[in-house]
């Protein structure tokens, strides 16, 4: 399903805007814009349930501590109150429906900012070496990677799949060849002969796991050496892998330090993620009551998030995309925070906001007019 949507819808738009702007940094920049606007109404719901349970939560769980007390004996009414009591505020998992309907776009697009033409594509196969003579008692079966878009130019790309038909079983001393080819079953190596340039594309091949278990010529074939478990990588680069965009220098470029040195574009790229986060998760606190638990959380997951992804592989070109989805979220958040409560949420947050101010304004003068302060012992006289 997620190369589905993909292949079939976010690509096509890609190709549009990288038509309007040749540039790939925007065209990334209008995909996300774009799918952020086709996803608001659902990200709208979850904003809000989140927003509406922030402050029905306290009254909402000391009202099913009381119907649970009350019916404890009687399960039927316990459950008929508790369903009247999510009438009335709704239910915290309504927030979460929305999310789930969104996630295969997102995964999507994830899948789609990662590989060609943002990034070099690998093929990942991995190889059991049996000895010869137990090969022969061995079923083969035939083997298909994921589908990966191939572009070959900025206009032409191709789902492109690895397959091995006699499976990815070897017996020492035995050689197959990993294919690399279209849905159509056309060879990728004779599409690259159809295009200028198309050699630049041709995979390199690699064993990353298991070497000396198996080799691996330059045309993707892999010969069994000794038993045991071996992976071979074929990796195809992406056509704007090394295309730039404002200050990141290389839209596939991976890694906040590499061989020695900082990419300062990445680590840019990581702290406006983080800053980004931090703005949305404060104008979500908007006009609610402290929490100083939540509060909490709120200053550690930021950092604990930023961090991951300094070192975390993700391209620029992912970075990116998360950056602007975090400014568009930000916004989308500030604008729904303007937006009129029910009037039962409305009274509760009266009621939280006029606490709060009540416990802040309590002098530490001295309390029943005498010398002794608040948190000192009574007197026995």
């Amino acid at each position: 399903m997620i190369g589905f949507i993909s292949d079939n819808l976010l690509i096509p738009i890609l190709d549009f805007f990288y038509g309007l702007f040749h540039s790939y940094g925007l065209a990334i920049v209008a995909l996300t814009i774009v799918i952020r606007l086709a996803l608001f109404p659902l990200s709208a719901g979850s904003i809000r349930s989140a927003r509406r349970m922030k402050i029905a939560q306290p009254v909402m769980q000391k009202r099913q501590a009381e119907i649970k007390s009350k019916y404890a004996n009687n399960p039927q009414k316990q459950q008929e109150e508790l369903g009247n009591l999510m009438k009335e505020f709704g239910s915290p998992l309504a927030g979460c429906l929305p999310l789930l309907v969104q996630m295969p776009i997102l995964f999507a697009l994830f899948a789609t900012l990662r590989g060609s033409p943002f990034a070099d594509v690998p093929y990942a196969v991995n190889f059991k070496v049996l000895p010869s003579e137990q090969i022969a008692a061995v079923e083969p079966k035939p083997f298909t990677s994921p589908r990966h878009s191939i572009f070959i130019t900025e206009s032409d790309h191709f789902p492109v799949v690895a397959s091995l038909p006699g499976g990815t079983k070897l017996g020492t001393g035995e050689s197959a060849q990993i294919n690399l080819q279209t849905l159509d079953g056309d060879n990728f190596k004779n599409l690259l002969s159809k295009y200028e340039g198309g050699k630049s594309y041709t995979p390199s091949w690699k064993v990353t796991k298991g070497e000396g278990l198996v080799k691996v010529s330059s045309d993707g074939t892999v010969t069994g050496i000794s038993p045991g478990d071996a992976t071979v990588e074929g990796k195809i680069p992406g056509l704007a892998a090394k295309s730039g965009f404002l200050f990141i220098k290389a839209l596939g470029q991976v890694g906040f330090y590499v061989d020695g040195s900082i990419n300062w574009d990445i680590a840019t790229l990581v702290g406006a993620f983080g800053l980004t986060l931090v703005i949305s998760q404060v104008l979500s606190g908007r006009g609610m009551p402290a929490n100083p638990q939540q509060s909490t959380a709120n200053k550690i997951t930021p950092v604990m998030i930023t961090g991951m992804f300094l070192f975390f592989p993700l391209p620029a070109g992912v970075l990116l995309y998360m950056v602007i989805a975090n400014i568009f979220q930000a916004v989308q958040t500030f604008l729904l925070s303007q937006e009129a409560l029910p009037d039962n949420l409305q009274t509760i947050l009266d009621q939280q906001l006029s606490k709060k101010q009540d416990s802040t304004s309590i002098s530490p003068a001295l309390v029943e007019g005498s010398e002794r302060l608040p948190f000192e012992p009574k007197s026995g006289k």
